[in-house]
């Protein structure tokens, strides 16, 4: 059975950071390209970041570029987010998801094959 279980999530204050954590099992991890995407209520998903099954290369969206970082350690099966500097505008349910081409298209949401449940970031003072 193939799981994706996101953890890491909180509510921080405007300017903070957070590190997101995905764990994986029940498929072959460093054959799938790995991603993080967002999602507000009432509001479209929107691809936040994509890592290659390499970990070679990787894509963000522009809302995100220079203050998120996605890597991966295939060994352990887990795939991360390093968020900082984070604003309101960040504030969504987040959720790791994975590609079974094993490349990154774009990062838009609907090339992955498996989701996990997310996890909540909220940023508030």
């Amino acid at each position: 059975e193939v799981q994706l279980v996101e953890s890491g999530g909180g509510l921080v204050q405007p300017g903070g950071s957070l590190r997101l954590s995905c764990a994986a099992s029940g498929f072959t991890f460093d054959n799938y390209a790995m991603g993080w995407i967002r999602q507000v209520p009432g509001k479209e998903r929107e691809g936040v970041s994509c890592i290659r099954w390499s970990g070679v290369r990787t894509l963000y969206a522009d809302s995100v570029k220079g203050r998120f970082t996605i890597s991966r350690d295939n060994a352990k099966k887990t795939l991360y987010l390093h968020m900082n500097n984070l604003n309101p505008e960040d504030t969504a349910m987040y959720y790791c998801a994975a590609a079974l081409s094993g490349y990154c298209d774009g990062v838009g949401a609907s090339q992955y094959n498996y989701w996990g449940q997310g996890t909540q970031v909220t940023v508030s003072s």
